[in-house]
């Protein structure tokens, strides 16, 4: 039976017409693998999933990345990271907007972009899914890039932007902080969930995807911090923050968006490489589980500023 491919709003695109429960073989295997490098986003949905099911289906895509953190890791499957609401641990990552507590709400932003090694992607299950808030939704920055015009194009081709690792959401200079207030819980440094102080990186304000050769706007709201040496580019430092701001409202915009609802066993893969990515969060004691499967970059997109 060959694969339906049905676009899904906006971005991306919902693969069927095949079963998770029975061998792929070299030619489904290619197919799947060139959807996903052309579409960047891809949903599956009535699958009969299980752990041992995501994991060989997620290496159809490329080697696994085993999460350094064991508490969130699987005890009987090391490349499988568990999502799961814990009410011990979300007051850690609860906080008000515009006057409702949430819990898990997260910028856009992408996998592992403030060490200048983004993984190459990764794929989401739903296991036990919220009745209401709980999606995740997922932003195509090669189309924004191509939605620019051929000015700030070529402007773009002259940048590099820096990331910066922040803790408080209050010190992310792009994010919306509009009816924002901090938990009384929320960590106020990286040591206080045991990260480390990561150094500040940089990126070009246009990334050529290292598989596909698509042109990238590498520009994420989360951890986006500045331009650097923004007068070589012929600009001043209130011109280049006004570029920001600019640059982040127009990935914003929804026609670079998919916002997926879960239901149990979808499945959601999506290249970390061309894709950010956002949480809406749930409301504090709400149950969800969401196992993850990552798939390892072995590309270096950006460079750690040494000082």
């Amino acid at each position: 039976m060959a694969l339906q491919v049905t676009p899904l709003d906006n971005v991306g695109v919902e693969v069927s017409g095949f079963d998770i429960t029975q061998p792929v073989d070299e030619a489904l295997a290619a197919e799947l693998v060139a959807l996903w490098d052309e579409h960047a986003i891809l949903l599956f949905r009535g699958q009969d999933v299980n752990p041992e099911r995501q994991i060989a289906f997620s290496r159809l895509f490329g080697e696994l990345e085993i999460h350094p953190i064991s508490e969130t890791r699987s005890e009987d499957y090391p490349e499988l990271f568990m999502l799961v609401n814990d009410p011990q641990k979300e007051q850690f990552m609860t906080a008000t907007y515009n006057g409702r507590q949430m819990a898990g709400r997260l910028d856009w932003h992408m996998d592992l972009h403030y060490t200048g090694k983004p993984n190459r992607g990764a794929l989401l299950r739903g296991v036990v899914c919220a009745e209401e808030d709980g999606m995740t939704g997922f932003g195509d920055l090669a189309r924004a890039y191509d939605a620019l015009d051929e000015d700030t194009r070529a402007l773009l081709e002259q940048i590099e932007v820096t990331y910066a690792f922040s803790m408080q959401r209050k010190h992310m200079r792009y994010v919306d902080l509009e009816g924002y207030e901090p938990g009384p819980y929320s960590p106020r440094k990286p040591a206080d969930i045991n990260y480390p102080n990561f150094p500040e990186v940089a990126y070009p304000a246009v990334v050529t995807h290292p598989v596909t050769g698509r042109k990238v706007l590498e520009i994420c709201e989360q951890f986006l911090e500045r331009i650097i040496t923004p007068h070589k580019a012929g600009l001043s430092n209130d011109e280049a923050i006004e570029l920001l701001e600019r640059l982040v409202a127009h990935t914003r915009k929804p026609e670079f968006h998919y916002f997926h609802r879960w239901e149990p066993g979808d499945m959601v893969l999506w290249d970390n490489w061309r894709a950010m990515h956002c949480a809406t969060g749930t409301r504090p004691g709400v149950e969800r589980v969401i196992h993850r499967t990552t798939i390892m970059g072995d590309a270096t997109l950006g460079r750690v500023i040494e000082g």
